[in-house]
């Protein structure tokens, strides 16, 4: 019989592609299933685990697969609330992120994380709560871990039916997992409940293009399905069919999330994404970038009289910096790149694609992008 130490850490090892809490950059795993992240400029811990690893499914990515030779786990309703609520008490963590496999029946599985969610909530724990609505789910339990939940998430996986039969054989895309998807964010909006429900896509082993993921992205924001989509880099198991397969360039991820950004925030549409021949974005430069080195009729642009979604075709001007500018503008004009500088706006990168006054400068040196998982509110 293995102790409750070598389950939770078990638990706690296997959750640690699940994405929470913006874009997890500088995550770190201590024991215990405890993950600390960064998100919104503050760290977040979060006791992040699975109810079990006990899993009947075969998805070729997956460390937890029915084939594989693994350790097992598994814990009761009441030994994970119990778990989390003594490390709230001892102010270890904020929240609970709560997944599982799926061994039978999916409502089995999910019947086990509400009663986790039901057993904190009781306790009179009003913080932040994720369940991960598994494929398969009946639309009972997803309301009521909707209901429980502060967030709620479905794994599409991958973005089409084919890529999907390659990783995850025996898996429906429609049937099984948007379907469950559906009901939540129906759910949540019946319920009142704002930016509820996120997906994630395993990026990198089924031979899908940015294309494909960054067009179901899109269909699921159009639809209102989700209020945003996380990209996890494949990373081939040990064994199996994806062994020894190449992981995922982290820098994918960084595009990804970029043009991903681009959609929701700067006022972008598909189709102006800038996609190569394969489908691709370039991973060299960032694509807003890469979009306006492409469109040079649109530029310069007049700093003092462009218009907010003008501002934010920019390279290094954001949502946050192109308020900053029409607000100071307000008042005072934008003389130079250094008033950019002072209104936290990257001039160095702003400068060559802008007039002042109709002047330009253009001996302003363009500063090399740093890698990261998403640009910045004022990029």
């Amino acid at each position: 019989m293995r102790s409750f130490e070598q389950r939770i850490e078990t638990l706690g090892l296997a959750a640690r592609h699940e994405q929470d809490c913006g874009a997890e950059r500088g995550a770190e795993r201590l024991a215990g299933g405890v993950y600390h992240s960064v998100a919104a400029g503050r760290r977040v811990s979060l006791l992040k685990v699975l109810q079990s690893t006990h899993c009947s499914g075969q998805c070729h990515y997956c460390a937890i697969r029915a084939s594989r030779d693994v350790a097992r786990a598994a814990l009761s309703p009441d030994e994970m609330a119990r778990h989390f609520l003594d490390l709230r008490r001892a102010g270890v963590v904020e929240g609970l992120f709560l997944s599982s496999g799926i061994h039978g029946r999916p409502d089995r599985a999910m019947e086990r994380m509400i009663a986790t969610a039901e057993v904190v909530r009781r306790s009179g724990f009003r913080g932040y709560v994720h369940l991960k609505i598994l494929p398969g789910t009946s639309d009972a339990a997803v309301e009521r871990a909707v209901t429980l939940a502060d967030r709620v998430s479905v794994n599409l996986e991958a973005p089409t039916d084919a890529a999907l039969a390659r990783l995850s054989p025996g898996k429906q895309l429609e049937g099984q997992i948007l379907g469950p998807l559906r009901s939540a964010a129906r759910i949540a909006r019946q319920q009142g409940k704002r930016a509820a429900v996120t997906t994630q896509f395993v990026v990198g082993a089924a031979g899908e293009t940015d294309a494909e993921l960054l067009g179901r992205a899109t269909a699921l924001y159009d639809e209102r399905l989700v209020s945003r989509c996380y990209f996890s880099p494949f990373a081939p198991p040990a064994d199996g069919p994806f062994a020894g397969m190449t992981p995922a360039p982290r820098l994918r991820m960084v595009r990804l999330y970029q043009a991903d950004w681009l959609l929701r925030y700067y006022g972008f549409s598909l189709r102006e994404i800038p996609l190569g021949p394969a489908g691709l974005l370039d991973q060299y430069s960032d694509p807003k970038t890469v979009w306006a080195r492409g469109h040079p009729a649109e530029f310069p642009v007049e700093v003092n009289r462009a218009a907010r979604a003008e501002l934010l075709r920019v390279p290094g001007i954001g949502p946050a910096g192109a308020d900053r500018i029409v607000r100071a503008r307000r008042s005072a004009r934008v003389r130079s790149p250094g008033d950019l500088g002072s209104l936290g706006v990257r001039w160095r990168v702003a400068a060559p694609y802008l007039t002042f006054d109709g002047r330009r400068f253009r001996s302003s040196v363009a500063q090399p992008e740093l890698p990261g998982i998403e640009p910045r509110a004022g990029s």
